[in-house]
């Protein structure tokens, strides 16, 4: 990794302001996150379920009807095993068909989502598909946080 990245100094600010959530308080900041979005949603979750897709793709479909730009970046449908893979290949194209753009990364892994370029969500919760895990989330309004993200993940094409 970029050892100047790594190094570069940010307000301590914004992470003193964050707030962490787990796995029974998330989804409904989370949602109401995607709600008041305005621009863009960037997702990454690794798994993807119909269970949990059945909740956000609704929301995801508000999205883009007002015409916000949606990415989701996760693991190739062939990378899951059985039944699981049937359900992320569904939730692909579904996604697909409401014109939001998903990526596939090779053994894929990270859990993270960022909200009009000022809201980010970290941890260790998969976005797209959690239902019965402990987890936790990390969510900072910081812009200076969102854009040392992008760059630490080597996403800037996207942004």
């Amino acid at each position: 990794m970029n050892k100047w990245l790594l190094s570069r100094k940010f307000k301590t600010d914004d992470l003193n302001s964050s707030r962490l959530f787990d796995n029974s308080t998330f989804y409904t900041s989370f949602i109401s996150d995607l709600r008041n979005s305005k621009q863009s949603v960037y997702i990454e979750s690794p798994f993807i379920t119909s269970r949990r897709m059945s909740e956000l793709l609704p929301i995801f479909a508000q999205l883009r009807r007002k015409g916000l730009h949606i990415i989701v970046n996760t693991r190739c449908p062939d990378e899951h095993d059985g039944n699981y893979a049937n359900q992320a290949a569904n939730a692909v194209l579904s996604m697909q068909t409401l014109g939001i753009k998903v990526l596939y990364t090779v053994k894929h892994h990270r859990k993270l989502a960022i909200i009009d370029g000022t809201v980010l969500w970290e941890g260790s919760l998969n976005i797209l598909s959690q239902n019965d895990s402990c987890e936790m989330m990390r969510r900072s309004k910081s812009a200076t946080l969102v854009r040392q993200m992008i760059e630490f993940t080597g996403m800037s094409q996207y942004f």
